[in-house]
């Protein structure tokens, strides 16, 4: 957590103060005066629906020592240290940029259309074995979560993983060069926020400008089974850039591929020739989960982790939750939660998945809407229901209004009565719990705004 004078942090944040103590030590920081600890910096942000110079003197009175305010809003308080900004979260953002470059660090900047989170806490994971790590907690992958990240670093972190996420062109740009990542990575180019973007070229374009800060003579992995990465490289003459390219992916003309990868009941054996040929096992499920292991390789051997050290970190990794998460409710029933989010290409992985796995009486799958996909979501959606296949799958359950065309696709190639619509989330839990007996495995799967995670608790 930061640990500067007032006077640093005036100047490092691009501010101004009058009347402050300047040897006064600031210890850390928050956005939130629920969560305010003695001794911090209070930044006031704004929002759509809030205003935290409302809260200043609250933070004061909890214990802060001293906070922003920005220039165009009236009525400072007398009685508080006050730093003067221009405008709040861009003085945030610059204190956490002159803090990353005041660091002894290498940060690990990731993005992707999916296989962000995944991908993070295997890098993490791995790079423990061997480094003091900090990576990002939850979901601060925004304009607001990477400067809280870095603000968050101690000052003897050795590697920070960050997730870097995006709606629109310029964002992934911005978080690079607040970050100024070593080691930058895309684990995918998928569909997610064709809403904004128009065409998976643009989301493309929009995943590539994470290189726009990698430090000079900085390592660049991508996912080389995509060759829309390689055009918009070659768009910006990355040739002339100062960078080292790394390509993971099934295909093997990338430097990191997989080979022998088998299914086991709570995870996923591999191999990659680079490892002494030595078998790599990974507690999740899915042949997708063995190409975001790939990527983690790919950054341990840049920075020189050993292969036994590797095989260690892969095996024990600790996932954010909701991610294929499996799950054993009492009465024996198996549910693989993967309501984080959803998009077609991480559909397409996890009915791929549950469609291999074996060992259960019956399989189910649990399917509701993709969101931001655009004028084409319907035929995205009715494309996932012609995915599932009956001869591997006992039902098909879809929730909300865009998952209709999921339902569908499938009736193609389903009998009607195995197919369960629903707009009603009360209605699909209370059929899916009359139907699914101890040895059965059911797949939950949505975005976000969805909440299939209140039936995957049901379910348990």
């Amino acid at each position: 957590m930061i640990n500067r004078t007032l006077s640093e942090i005036v100047n490092m944040s691009g501010g101004s103060a009058t009347n402050v103590e300047p040897d006064l030590r600031i210890n850390g920081f928050s956005t939130d005066t629920r969560t305010i600890e003695p001794g911090v910096l209070y930044i006031p942000l704004i929002g759509a629906n809030f205003d935290g110079h409302y809260y200043v003197k609250d933070a004061i009175a909890k214990g802060a020592v001293a906070s922003f305010w920005q220039n165009d809003h009236a009525n400072p308080p007398a009685d508080c240290n006050l730093i003067f900004v221009e405008d709040t979260l861009q003085a945030m953002q610059q204190l956490a940029n002159s803090y990353r470059n005041q660091l002894n660090v290498k940060i690990v900047g990731i993005t992707g259309s999916n296989g962000k989170t995944t991908t993070k806490d295997l890098v993490a994971s791995v790079l423990s074995t061997s480094f003091n790590v900090h990576k990002t907690i939850g979901n601060l992958n925004n304009h607001f979560g990477v400067p809280m990240t870095l603000l968050s670093l101690k000052e003897d972190t050795e590697v920070a993983v960050l997730e870097m996420g995006m709606s629109d062109r310029g964002e992934i740009e911005l978080l690079s060069k607040l970050a100024e990542p070593d080691i930058a990575i895309i684990t995918m180019i998928g569909d997610s926020h064709m809403l904004q973007l128009g065409s998976r070229k643009e989301i493309a374009r929009a995943k590539v400008e994470i290189i726009e800060g990698l430090r000079l003579g900085g390592t660049f992995i991508y996912y080389g089974d995509e060759p829309l990465i390689e055009e918009v490289l070659e768009e910006l003459n990355a040739k002339s850039r100062n960078m080292n390219n790394i390509r993971f992916g099934v295909q093997e003309d990338n430097e990191y591929y997989p080979q022998h990868i088998q299914m086991q009941e709570s995870g996923t054996s591999f191999k990659v020739g680079t490892l002494a040929n030595a078998t790599l096992y990974i507690p999740l499920l899915g042949a997708h989960n063995v190409t975001n292991a790939l990527a983690a390789i790919a950054v341990a051997k840049a920075l020189g982790v050993s292969d036994e050290k590797i095989t260690e970190g892969l095996s024990s990794v600790q996932m954010t939750s909701m991610r294929i998460e499996k799950l054993q409710a009492q009465s024996g029933l198996t549910v693989l939660n993967d309501a984080y989010n959803a998009s077609p290409a991480s559909m397409k992985a996890a009915i791929t998945l549950l469609h291999e796995l074996n060992g259960y009486n019956r399989k189910f799958i649990v399917l509701g809407d993709m969101l931001e996909l655009g004028p084409d979501e319907e035929e995205y959606h009715h494309q996932i229901g012609t995915l599932l296949q009956p001869e591997r799958l006992a039902g098909v359950f879809t929730y909300g209004a865009l998952s209709h065309h999921i339902a569908e696709g499938a009736r193609a190639n389903f009998a009607d009565q195995l197919v369960h619509e629903f707009t009603n989330k009360e209605e699909l839990i209370a059929n899916l719990r009359g139907i699914v007996e101890p040895n059965d495995v059911v797949l939950v799967k949505g975005s976000r705004g969805m909440k299939l995670e209140q039936v995957v608790q049901s379910l348990l």
